[in-house]
């Protein structure tokens, strides 16, 4: 495994649920999600997401409300599909972008969408929604008629891949991941529980990266439990620090 799109190609062919959410009756399984991200991926090209393009990543709920704050992952796995999508395209993603947005594609809930100022160029993406302006792309709806085929770009393991306090490429992102398995003792029968947002890298490594390597569960949506707890304030009795991922 080199690159993060070894990952979600390797999803394609598990079984059993990589995300259970209260928002919805289904889990969602990995082979479902893998070609998810795939046909994300390939919607992103069509919108000029190449190796090296910039994509902004907005996490939050499909609909927000006052209360949600902007970097958690809420009820969905969109904002990981979207990751995971400019991964696969060879791109470089930040996940807590400025106000000022300027990137090649920006993805956020819809309702959040008006907070951010996008450069000329930077083509507009909503999960939730649908959106009212016309120039704004509806992800769920134009992602779903997608080639559902891994896109055809080169992506080598020292690609940058994740903006955050600093690059990380995806040959770091998976050797934290490793090291995460590896000292948690993690295995498919693990359920996972987020308790710290998606714009802290360790989020995404121990609480995404870590558990699709090894076949589990993510639990998403109000005040879930599992067996291991990324952040703490749970019932759990294995956290993983995220000051302790890199």
């Amino acid at each position: 495994m080199q690159v993060l799109g070894d990952l979600v190609a390797e999803a394609r062919e598990r079984e059993g649920a990589l995300f259970e959410s209260t928002e919805r009756a289904a889990p969602y399984s990995y082979a479902d999600f893998a070609v998810t991200v795939w046909k994300t991926g390939n919607l992103l090209r069509h919108y000029g997401v190449r190796e090296g393009a910039r994509v902004a990543v907005v996490a939050g709920p499909k609909a927000p409300t006052s209360d949600d704050e902007v970097g958690w992952l809420g009820g969905t796995p969109d904002p990981v599909m979207a990751f995971l999508a400019g991964a696969v395209d060879g791109a470089v993603v930040d996940l807590d972008p400025p106000a000022a947005v300027d990137a090649t594609v920006m993805i956020a809930p819809n309702d959040w969408l008006a907070d951010y100022e996008l450069g000329p160029g930077t083509k507009a993406l909503a999960y939730g929604g649908p959106p009212d302006d016309p120039t704004v792309a509806h992800l769920e709806r134009e992602a779903w008629s997608e080639n559902p085929l891994e896109p055809p770009a080169e992506v080598g393991p020292g690609d940058p891949v994740l903006a955050a306090d600093r690059t990380y490429s995806n040959g770091d992102l998976l050797a934290a991941s490793r090291e995460v398995v590896e000292e948690y003792d993690l295995t498919a029968d693990d359920e996972f529980v987020l308790r710290t947002p998606l714009t802290d890298p360790a989020t995404i490594v121990a609480g995404v990266l870590a558990p699709m390597r090894v076949g589990a569960t993510i639990r998403l949506g109000p005040d879930p439990t599992g067996t291991v707890a990324i952040g703490d304030d749970g019932p759990e009795e294995r956290v993983i620090d995220p000051a302790t991922v890199f």
